[in-house]
């Protein structure tokens, strides 16, 4: 191992850290990389764009809970990666881009180097918790050192990792991975002590949990049944209490109902979530019907009771709202500690229940009609997967109704991109999760233009032989822009693309292919796919469901 290369070296420094999988596509100025991976023993998933080896990568990091890594060339690998770096930024996914770069000795020159960029650093680092240059072979390892760490106890950022081509021929003697990395910060106990004694106060607590607390999931449901709160998450947090639990409300911060609870609370905790935009994000099918309650446009929420703010990132913790106690530490430690502090605490919830019970019912009735369709739908496609599926949504208007309405009763198992809100997420990231966990299903959701996006990577769901379901909304139209619009009184324009047929598109990957012609149908279709040697696209056609099939 000592007189190994840099590059040689990489992979090994890779496999120590528990990375078995990178995404990515070989090029000239990324050879070094591939010299050992196989002997590494880290699997190399190849892709058809950068873009794709980004969102595979955060896929697989939301269904492993280990970091995603791509292993990309300089230039133009990094800036088509990109977007999905900046969707695993918003999201707070660990993804590593590893990558060349020009080598030392050009940079700064201008001299046209191939794949040359002016500033490779600085060019992900708006997208990333830390981008890095490797300037000599030793740096590679103390990176890597910091790039895990970081992962591990803070809120986990993207990192981007360039090394020259210099650097990668470069001998490294010392590539050792860090015996033990750092724990996450834990809360104070008497700061722990404080917000029990105003848990066990309150008489309306509501609890708001993000996907920071995803892990925590089994603390929180604890400390809800002894506390009798109610319960809301994020879209990111969806599953974290079984949405059929007597005191969930979901994923329902974009309702109206679920809102004034929340400003009628003597009590909210907020536990890993940032409380962002497009977590009280109305649709503009909603917008459109015209009854939307001005507050519902706000982007935040409103509290009249105490708030107690828990979150990893300190600047989270004290951004937009004002909290009457805030605590940074980890999500899984600090419900813990609350959990164990309320053992001996039990309140009757029989009348919190019925209150959710109501709310529930109220959240319902606001369904629009084309929420109605898309509810019939995700229910049919429910009813074919098991409990654990993974379920990967685009940026599509069935995907924002199934924010509220799909049915979860595990936490990580519904992925949606809803920070950065890109298009095109859904199928390459749903690649990555299925490679993740092969024996669990795994479905797309995705619309006939978001689709498109990255339309590439169905060769590589093809090649992997991966059985996941593509279920294709079809609007014929770019449909939430287009409501958009209408309800502003816009003119249409560029909203109706002209689409492929995906029937024939299906068989020219060697994808398999089906068109359902009512939700019932949906079922089987799904439940087939999951069966197959490859991908399926599971054809709905919006407008053939509109008229009752």
């Amino acid at each position: 191992m000592d007189e190994r290369s840099c590059g040689e070296h990489v992979p090994f420094l890779l496999k120590d850290y528990g990375v078995d999988t990178v995404f990515g596509m070989p090029g000239v100025h990324s050879l070094e990389f591939y010299r050992s991976l196989e002997e590494a023993g880290v699997r190399h998933v190849s892709v058809r764009h950068e873009q794709g080896a980004g969102f595979m990568a955060d896929g697989y990091a939301r269904a492993s809970g280990k970091p995603g890594v791509a292993m990309l060339i300089s230039g133009p690998g990094v800036t088509n990666a990109s977007t999905a770096i900046g969707q695993a930024y918003s999201d707070s996914i660990p993804v590593l881009m590893l990558t060349a770069a020009i080598a030392t000795g050009d940079m700064g020159l201008g001299r046209g180097m191939l794949h040359e960029i002016t500033d490779q650093q600085a060019a992900t680092a708006p997208l990333t918790g830390l981008s890095a240059m490797a300037l000599t072979a030793d740096q590679v390892p103390a990176y890597f050192a910091q790039i895990f760490t970081r992962f591990k106890t803070q809120r986990p950022r993207p990192a981007h990792l360039s090394i020259p081509l210099d650097v990668l021929e470069m001998p490294l003697v010392k590539a050792k991975a860090l015996k033990r990395i750092p724990e996450c910060p834990g809360p104070n106990r008497e700061v722990i002590q404080q917000l029990t004694d105003m848990l066990i106060s309150a008489k309306s607590l509501v609890i708001l949990a993000g996907g920071g607390a995803v892990k925590a999931s089994s603390f929180l449901q604890g400390i809800v049944e002894q506390s009798g709160a109610l319960f809301v998450t994020t879209v990111a947090g969806k599953g974290i209490l079984p949405e059929s639990h007597p005191l969930s409300l979901g994923s329902t911060l974009q309702r109206l109902p679920t809102r004034q609870a929340i400003a009628e609370a003597d009590l909210v905790i907020a536990i890993g979530t940032e409380i962002a935009e497009p977590d009280l994000y109305v649709t503009a099918d909603v917008e459109a019907a015209g009854d939307v309650d001005p507050a519902m446009l706000e982007p935040r929420l409103f509290m009249s009771g105490e708030f107690i703010r828990i979150d990893i990132d300190p600047d989270t913790v004290v951004r937009d709202y004002n909290p009457d106690l805030a605590i940074v530490a980890d999500a899984v430690q600090t419900a813990q500690l609350i959990a164990e502090a309320l053992s001996d605490h039990r309140t009757d919830s029989t009348a919190r229940a019925e209150q959710a019970r109501v709310i529930r019912q109220a959240n319902t009735a606001t369904l629009s009609k084309l929420e109605k369709v898309h509810d019939d739908v995700l229910r049919a496609l429910r009813s074919g997967l098991p409990d654990d599926a993974l379920v990967y949504v685009d940026m599509t208007q069935i995907g924002y109704t199934g924010c509220v309405t799909f049915p979860v009763e595990q936490p990580g198992c519904w992925q949606f991109p809803m920070g950065f809100g890109t298009l095109g997420y859904a199928l390459p990231a749903a690649i990555g999760g299925q490679i993740a966990c092969p024996d669990r299903a795994c479905v797309v959701v995705v619309g006939d233009g978001g689709l498109q996006f990255t339309l590439q990577e169905l060769a590589t769901a093809v090649e992997s032989k991966l059985p996941i379901p593509i279920v294709l909304w079809d609007n014929e139209t770019l449909g939430e822009i287009a409501d958009f619009m209408r309800a502003r009184q816009i003119p249409q324009t560029g909203v109706y693309p002209l689409n492929p047929d995906f029937k024939t598109l299906a068989a020219a990957y060697g994808a398999g292919y089906t068109a359902p012609q009512t939700a019932k149908d949906i079922t089987e279709a799904v439940s087939q796919a999951l069966l197959a040697e490859g991908p399926t696209f599971v054809h709905v056609r919006q407008k053939t469901l509109m008229q009752g099939g």
